[in-house]
């Protein structure tokens, strides 16, 4: 029994010193860190920038939660970025996910080229080029695996191992911060992001 219980305190403390070995600077969000990334609700986008991760290509993968709440969940990740309003992103619409309605399914995973393209701008101009739809059996409730492939212009999405997005970049941009993102009113939860 005393040997399960180390096992398990051992794996929180190297989950949770794995989170806190992570710095994070915070934009228009508060944090709560333990062994999951936790970012608060509030008017309009946030962001989590890691700090000292610069990425240009390559792979990044990370676990996410949202919630099944229309208009309230956004959340995704935040890349390229050269300040804390030019970046590029890819976020996940979970209450889109298992809707009735195609159309509504249709925006369940976006790419965004901040602050000239945001979706508004992007469905308007370019419409279902930058969204798309998941596997409607990924739970909006629970956690999923997202798996993005950066290789400049462009970019591919996964979600539990199935592609959900392919676009090509219509920004420039080909390297900088990366961070946890949260969209207007939304919270979030991320845990093992790794970066190849």
């Amino acid at each position: 029994m005393y040997r399960h219980l180390s096992i398990a305190v051992t794996c929180l403390l190297l989950l949770t010193g794995t989170c806190f070995a992570q710095q994070l600077r915070l934009v228009n969000r508060s944090l709560i860190k333990d062994s999951v990334i936790h970012l608060n609700k509030a008017d309009g986008p946030g962001v989590a920038w890691i700090s000292q991760q610069e990425f240009s290509n390559g792979i990044i993968e990370f676990d996410v939660k949202g919630k099944n709440v229309l208009q309230q969940s956004f959340v995704g990740l935040a890349f390229h970025g050269q300040n804390d309003t030019t970046y590029d992103a890819v976020y996940f619409r979970p209450f889109n996910f298992q809707v009735p309605e195609r159309g509504r399914r249709a925006h369940s995973v976006q790419y965004i080229s901040l602050p000239k393209y945001d979706w508004f701008t992007l469905r308007d101009q370019y419409p279902g080029k930058y969204e798309n739809e998941i596997d409607t059996a990924t739970n909006p409730d629970n956690w999923f695996h997202v798996k993005l492939v950066i290789e400049f212009p462009e970019i591919t999405a996964y979600v539990n191992g199935n592609k959900c997005l392919s676009v090509t970049q219509i920004s420039s941009l080909k390297t900088g911060m990366v961070g946890y993102w949260v969209g207007n009113g939304s919270s979030g939860e991320w845990r093992n992001i790794s970066f190849k």
